[in-house]
């Protein structure tokens, strides 16, 4: 017979009258012990993992009765992912080669709901060495692991606004000393030019970082929103190689693709997957040293679509593979780079192909030897034939400035005068009004063909004013196109349903922006 310490207790023909009733009073004490503690599941398992004994506390914390659950093994206690990994095991495992293990993690209820548990599993032998079971002890931590994980979570956030106003701080220096040259007199044009293109470089990034930002928050909070067709990928990878070429030669990095022979067609939407090509090449020139490597390949089979982006850069620590694709998460910093970003660009390239039903895995032989970024999405049969892009081309040119009138509307009135900059240059008639009732009264007189309505106008919104320009008899025809900071599907669809012909989001790019007037002055004039 054992006693609760695991030892061989003394017969009773061998034990004194007085020493039996000392070890009987010690051993129900030790049980009542035991059962009665409720805020530790304590609990014997017998050598193969089945459940031998039960507490008040086992039962309050998991729900099963001792009628219930002995006999049952312990692994009924576990969440899908952990019984996947064998994690039973592993814990027996180790507590028979170290004498005990602790462990934290995930547990389920017999309600099916989850708790966050504090493990401690001792195994148990008599005097002769011979296994005779388990003692297992679970704590709930689950409000200390809420509470340590508002504190990352804190810690995080604060960590993220300092990499934003980092990441926007930086490009604002070439911006501004862009701004001082085109001031001063007598600069030759091709350092003006030179200026020009690095500003127009950093707005770039900024416009792409905000978009990430914006496009990451609306994934979590589950009003994000895709428009799949059945496309061909090796057309979605050439606008995407199109788009980063600039940038690569730019860092006199050599950027070389090869397609398969045949189409590689995928059920997706190609906005969004061309912008996950895009931040894997962004990322891979980011990581390459001046005058490295950037491969690109695509291959089919019979049922996925591969996307390989490799890069000769700085690679990868082996340890940061497995995490490299968590929020806020980036490779080595080095303070001989420029090497930003918010640990956000991959962050949204697995969930983007993860809406797309699609997977994505980094490999790296470790730091200094590249990197490489594989993509894997269904494959569309042949069956099906993706829809031929219409041909591009040239805008019409404006026919003078009296034949279209602009009309901006925007509180900001940087934004709006340098606005109304581009639009004049461009050969067209422009006023300007900084809030609603300004720009109705400007209106009636002006008379503009086009108003440029930003929709987050102080007081009077712009879907306010739209309304106002819709009832007065001078402009009730004029076209309206709103210009804001959401760009996503449903705010889309939100100015559509408003009534506005076009929606351009912030910062306006000034060649988009050319082509809608361009078009509008053609039907105006009536050569469209």
């Amino acid at each position: 017979m054992l006693n609760p310490t695991g030892s061989e207790a003394l017969s009773p023909s061998k034990a004194h009258p007085d020493a039996q009733e000392a070890l009987r009073q010690s051993e129900e004490r030790f049980r009542l012990l035991v059962e009665g503690v409720q805020d530790y599941a304590i609990f014997m398992l017998d050598t193969t993992g089945h459940i031998a004994s039960w507490n008040i506390g086992a039962e309050r914390l998991k729900g099963y009765s001792g009628q219930e659950i002995l006999g049952r093994h312990f692994s009924i206690f576990y969440p899908p992912d952990a019984l996947a990994a064998d994690r039973p095991a592993w814990e027996l495992k180790n507590a028979l080669e170290f004498g005990r293990i602790e462990d934290e993690g995930w547990r389920v209820r017999k309600d099916g709901t989850r708790f966050w548990a504090n493990v401690v599993i001792t195994a148990i032998y008599n005097k002769e060495r011979v296994l005779q079971g388990f003692a297992k002890v679970t704590r709930d931590m689950t409000e200390r692991r809420k509470i340590e994980l508002l504190q990352e979570t804190d810690r995080q956030k604060n960590e993220f606004l300092a990499l934003l106003a980092h990441e926007l701080r930086n490009p604002l220096a070439p911006i501004r000393n862009t701004l001082h040259i085109l001031g001063l007199p007598g600069v030759d044009p091709a350092r003006t030019e030179r200026a020009r293109v690095m500003a127009e470089r950093q707005v770039h990034h900024m416009a792409r970082l905000l978009d990430d930002l914006v496009d990451l928050a609306r994934i979590n909070q589950g009003r994000f929103d895709i428009r799949k067709e059945v496309l061909d990928i090796n057309s979605v990878v050439e606008h995407a190689v199109a788009a980063a070429q600039p940038e690569c030669e730019e860092r006199e990095q050599h950027l070389s693709v090869s397609y398969p022979e045949q189409p590689a067609l995928v059920y997706g939407d190609r906005t969004r997957l061309e912008q996950v090509v895009g931040n894997l090449l962004n990322n891979a020139s980011k990581y390459t040293n001046r005058g490295g490597r950037i491969w690109v390949a695509v291959g089919v089979t019979n049922k996925e679509v591969k996307i390989r982006v490799q890069d000769s850069g700085i690679g990868i620590e082996p340890m940061m593979i497995p995490l490299i694709f968590n929020l806020f998460v980036q490779g080595e910093r080095r303070l001989d780079r420029s090497i930003g970003g918010l640990g956000i660009g991959l962050t949204l390239v697995r969930q983007l192909i993860e809406l797309h039903g699609g997977n994505v895995h980094a490999f790296s032989p470790g730091i200094g030897k590249g990197s490489e970024f594989v993509i894997g999405l269904p494959v569309v049969s042949q069956d099906h034939k993706p829809e031929l892009e219409p041909p591009s081309s040239a805008a019409a040119r404006p026919a003078g400035p009296a034949d279209l009138r602009v009309l901006i509307v925007d509180d900001n009135a940087d934004s709006a005068d340098c606005l109304a900059i581009v639009v004049q240059l461009q050969g067209y008639a422009c006023q300007v009004a900084y809030d609603g009732p300004t720009a109705l009264t400007l209106a009636s007189r002006f008379k503009p063909h086009v108003v440029l309505l930003d929709i987050g106008l102080p007081g009077m919104d712009g879907y306010e004013v739209a309304c106002g320009l819709w009832k007065r008899p001078e402009t009730k025809d004029a076209m309206l196109i709103a210009m804001t900071g959401w760009g996503q599907e449903a705010d889309r669809g939100k100015s559509t349903d408003a009534g506005f012909a076009r929606h351009l989001v912030k910062p306006v790019d000034p060649a988009t922006l050319e082509t809608v007037l361009a078009e509008i002055a053609a039907k105006v004039t009536g050569n469209g």
